[in-house]
């Protein structure tokens, strides 16, 4: 008997049976095992059988410290000594201010389409939605395997084991925070007090414990209801925030009281013989000088600095969780919060620490191309001993791996999410992958997308694959190929909001957010109830955009220089053909022809559904400042609006 099947609005019944409505695409009449049927009319799911929504749990301040979290890993901590010691420490300040107005402006960007259109997966929406549906596919599975990377690295915490990415055979990890100790000659050239300074546990049990303990640690806290994972990383961010500030401040100190006390003087590394840049810059086996030096140090400390940097789209991520959107405005408020933050305390923790510690130290020097070292060359350590300061070190060392553990949390939380937003696009998968594709969609009655967590998490025991006898260069390799793979990510993101752009207009205040024009439904970006907004928007979203492509292409530069180094330049590269073959995959998948000439252009510019503030009056948004009572400046209401105020930009 033919199968029979009747569409009433959102629903279709199939041979007497009901299901929800999924996609409009044809496909030809087959029959699941997991009860999903393809009709020749759409992909059906059953309605009653599971649960495939995320729960809307998280506040502002939930997402204000996720997103912080995550951006806040060991790349400051660790990579900055790097830095310093190729460009000066007062290149080093304005290399991660300029990294850092880049993703800023990126972040914007999606920020803003986010705030209007708070979906599950908004990186590979606005992708799919504003450039083309392949383009979506493959910028969202290559999040998920940068964000797969972040959770596997940052359990590992350095310890030595293979990770697999791409392939399961060139990669592995050195787990070297606990592996934490000194070389007693260069602790006696620096007369430090305490000998020998070093962790004897780290070195004495194996790295596997550590890694074993910090990725069932990682589960159960993604397995948990969002709310109170939510609860659990803002104690994190305030734990991070307020070790960041003492830092800073520390390091402020001990510059003024070794001056006091006649062992350098005041701002010493800034001045001759050293400087606020250095005169030279080592490449390998090449050194330059002068003007050159400052410019190759500088851009050939881009790369490191982004991988540092590159956290801050979690914000987006959280957006199918937030709760109360139309009031609290949380995705505006984090956008912005998250990238005044971190470049702010990033680049004061650098030019801190750049008082006391000078660039041509031992424990920083690195003229490699590419590694990751451990916490004994963070040169914030380096100046616990110069200062001659004991006991910090261990304090910094052990923060230095809650830094690492708490961002591993938040990579599987981002690669969970961005793998339960794949599970919702049909095209994504082949047809013999949708039984998975159903399930990793699915949630608990909490709104867990356990099985995208699991599957996400799995990825992590890689790491027991292998050793290998270079695991810092690799580890630096594999932080070059997932800085290449978000920079194609942020080029995206600018290009996706330079399209959505195109769907916008600045009509008048009172005027809707959505209208109506004769290409079909626009949005009224001056309409005082839309959600954010920012200022020359387009020009920062152009301007990322260009410098993602240009950080892109010149990547690989130093991987040129004689002698040619293959491994690096596959590194830094490799991201670009990948994008290129998913795009390919897409398309060759439904329109069944490698000719590109063929292919055409999915990309719906819908903007209908937009969500809507329920304050009205620009004036009184969240996160402005104004007065309630404006006869007298220091009226209790205008004391109360102030004390708001400061709360939301602190919390």
């Amino acid at each position: 008997m033919p199968p029979t099947a009747s569409i009433d609005n959102d629903k279709i019944s199939f041979n007497d049976t009901e299901y929800d409505l999924i996609d409009g695409r044809t496909s030809p009449v087959s029959a699941m095992e997991d009860g999903t049927y393809n009709s020749h009319l759409t992909v059906v799911e059953k309605s009653a059988s599971r649960n495939t929504e995320l729960r809307r749990s998280l506040d502002e301040r939930h997402v204000n410290m996720i997103a912080f979290s995550t951006t806040v890993g060991i790349g400051c901590f660790l990579q900055s000594g790097k830095i310093i010691s190729a460009i000066g420490p007062g290149g080093a300040v304005m290399g991660y201010i300029l990294m850092g107005v880049v993703i800023w402006s990126a972040n914007s960007s999606l920020g803003e389409m986010t705030a209007v259109f708070p979906v599950k997966g908004p990186i590979i929406d606005f992708c799919s939605r504003f450039i083309d549906e392949s383009v979506g596919f493959a910028i969202g599975w290559m999040a998920w395997s940068v964000s797969l990377f972040f959770a596997t690295y940052m359990a590992n915490l350095g310890n030595r084991f293979a990770y697999a990415i791409l392939t399961a055979t060139e990669v592995s990890t050195l787990s070297q925070t606990f592996e934490f100790g000194f070389d007693n000659s260069y602790l006696e050239s620096k007369n430090y007090p305490e000998i020998p300074l070093e962790w004897k546990f780290g070195m004495e049990i194996s790295p596997a414990v550590w890694a074993t303990f910090a990725l069932f640690l990682m589960l159960g806290i993604n397995v948990l209801p969002v709310r109170i994972y939510g609860e659990i990383e803002y104690v994190f961010g305030c734990i991070k925030l307020i070790m960041m500030v003492v830092m800073i401040m520390f390091n402020v100190i001990i510059s003024g009281v070794n001056a006091n006390r006649g062992l350098y003087p005041r701002f010493w590394t800034y001045q001759k013989p050293y400087g606020f840049f250095t005169d030279t810059a080592s490449i390998g086996k090449h050194v330059f000088h002068g003007d050159t030096a400052r410019l190759i140090g500088l851009w050939s400390s881009m790369n490191t600095i982004f991988f540092s940097l590159q956290g801050m789209f979690s914000v987006s991520v959280t957006a199918a969780e937030n709760r109360r959107l139309e009031t609290e405005e949380s995705i505006k408020i984090a956008s912005r919060k998250i990238a005044l933050r971190v470049i702010t305390l990033y680049a004061l923790l650098v030019f801190s620490v750049g008082l006391n510690v000078p660039y041509d130290d031992l424990m920083i020097k690195d003229s490699s191309n590419n590694d990751i070292r451990q916490g004994n060359h963070s040169p914030f350590i380096i100046s616990c001993i110069l200062s001659g300061v004991t006991g910090l070190p261990h304090l910094l060392n052990a923060f230095f791996i809650f830094s690492a553990f708490s961002c591993g949390v938040n990579g599987l939380y981002t690669a969970s999410r961005l793998l339960h937003a794949l599970a919702s696009v049909r095209n994504a998968w082949p047809t013999r992958l949708y039984w998975l594709k159903s399930r990793l969609e699915r949630t608990t009655s909490k709104g867990v997308p356990l099985a995208a967590v699991f599957t996400s998490w799995l990825f992590g025991f890689l790491g027991y694959l292998g050793t290998q006898p270079s695991p810092a260069k690799i580890l630096g390799r594999l932080a070059i190929l997932s800085s290449a793979s978000m920079m194609i990510v942020y080029m995206g993101i600018g290009i996706s909001f330079m399209a959505f752009k195109t769907c916008t207009v600045e009509a008048e205040p009172n005027d809707p957010v959505i209208m109506d024009s004769d290409s079909g439904p626009i949005l009224n970006r001056a309409a005082a109830n839309y959600p954010y907004r920012s200022h020359l928007q387009w020009a920062r979203a152009a301007f990322s955009a260009f410098a993602c492509f240009l950080f892109l292409f010149f990547n690989g530069w130093k991987s040129i220089l004689s002698p040619f180094t293959a491994a690096d330049f596959v590194a830094s590269y490799i991201a670009i053909p990948i994008f290129l073959m998913l795009v390919a995959l897409y398309h060759v998948k439904d329109e069944r022809t490698w000719n590109p000439f063929k292919w055409t252009r999915r990309a719906t510019m819908n903007v209908a559904g937009p969500m809507e503030t329920t304050q009205t009056n620009p004036l009184k948004r969240r996160g402005r400042l104004h007065r309630a009572n404006l006869q007298r400046f220091w009226a209790p209401e205008n004391i109360a609006l102030f004390r708001e105020f400061i709360w939301v930009w602190l919390k």
